[in-house]
């Protein structure tokens, strides 16, 4: 017997059937149908896992394009992007890459309105008499050509300014305490936190986001105690994947005896005893962001040194340190997450006494080989 078919609808996440009843006149249509489409991307984006700080951001930018181009999507044209980026890069001074993710965001914006799985074309035409095309061309956005777009002036620590950073942040410890002042103690914090970063080759967040319970211990190499790998739970994230774990072995024992130190005798005296975070805030249970760059900016402008120098440089410096001190580079590139060489090798910033060193051991072995004696095995 042939049963009768059923007609199956299907509603995809994000369409202009979920936000708005199609004929229904609004208040205000222009307002409203905007507001809809920038609700059903971000459900559309919540669908594939995204970040929701992204999301954020990536409306915000939304925002942003339409309060330039004095128009809604359905209104949108090509030229509106490139009056855009020109006045982003030549009144705002936006780094490449941050346009760039700009552009990005308004194409994807506009990949979801003209998929016609959304219906945002046909809505739109049925009440404005226009539908949103697609404003974002190779001929009109930046192109990702390359992996590395730092900026030029980022670079790693020699080993004598990181040298005298760390001194820099131990003194003013010391200053402050011998002054009678309280703020020694968040001193100090900043001062070890500074230099995990840099024994452990963390990026920021991962450095914040630490926990005292995330260090363990390494059977093969003892010596570290409490102290031989440190488990990061907040690495990088791939887009719609939760952050990257990864574990990082404990290199130099004065990490192990700094951690040791600030663990057992000075972190107690900060931190309320329900906080988990390695490192606590007079004011909230783990140190903000903003609080990290600002005493490191501090620092390095008491010292003279250039604005190149950020945070991430001390992650860079513990790539070219332990590149420069014969590490093998596939320890050096498990040790800071990276699923290519090739990126690790964007971080190495040997220094040319470095490389001297190697040019002249390769010039004496094959000086060497070349004086031989004829017939000679080697």
């Amino acid at each position: 017997m042939r049963g009768s078919r059923v007609a199956l609808s299907v509603t995809v996440k994000g369409a202009a059937s979920l936000h708005l009843v199609s004929g229904v006149a609004l208040l205000r249509p222009e307002e409203s149908v905007f507001a809809a489409m920038l609700d059903g991307w971000r459900d559309q984006q919540v669908a594939r896992n995204l970040s929701m700080l992204t999301i954020a951001a990536r409306l915000r930018v939304i925002r942003a394009f339409a309060d330039h181009a004095g128009g809604y999507p359905w209104q949108w044209l090509p030229q509106m992007v490139d009056e855009w980026s020109m006045d982003l890069r030549s009144v705002r001074g936006l780094r490449r890459s941050t346009l760039r993710g700009y552009q990005e965001a308004v194409r994807l914006f506009c990949d979801y309105l003209t998929d016609p799985a959304y219906d945002w074309a046909a809505e739109c035409q049925q009440r404005f008499g226009s539908h949103p095309v697609q404003v974002c061309h190779e001929w009109n956005t930046a192109v990702h050509v390359q992996e590395g777009e730092a900026d030029p002036a980022k670079r790693a620590f020699t080993v004598a300014e990181l040298q005298a950073l760390f001194d820099y942040a131990d003194e003013q410890v010391t200053r402050i305490r011998g002054a009678g002042r309280k703020g020694w103690l968040p001193a100090f914090r900043d001062a070890t936190l500074l230099k995990v970063a840099y024994g452990y080759g963390l990026r920021r967040t991962e450095t914040r986001m630490l926990d005292v319970a995330d260090f363990g211990t390494n059977p093969y190499a003892a010596e570290f105690g409490e102290f031989g790998v440190c488990h990061v739970r907040h690495g990088k994230a791939r887009k719609g994947s939760p952050p990257k774990r990864r574990s990082v072995l404990t290199v130099w024992p004065w990490t192990a005896e700094m951690l040791d130190q600030w663990t057992a005798e000075v972190r107690p005296l900060l931190a309320i005893d329900s906080s988990p975070a390695l490192w606590p805030s007079e004011r909230a249970d783990r140190i903000g962001l903003q609080q990290i760059n600002s005493r490191l900016s501090t620092y390095r402008d008491a010292l003279g040194l250039g604005p190149g120098l950020d945070f991430h440089s001390l992650r860079r410096s513990y790539v070219t340190h332990l590149i420069e001190d014969g590490w093998d580079p596939l320890f050096v590139q498990q040790q800071v997450g990276h699923e290519h060489s090739s990126t690790t090798a964007i971080y190495t910033c040997v220094s040319s006494d470095f490389r001297t060193r190697t040019l002249r051991r390769a010039l004496d072995q094959t000086l060497h080989h070349a004086l031989r004696p004829t017939g000679e095995i080697s």
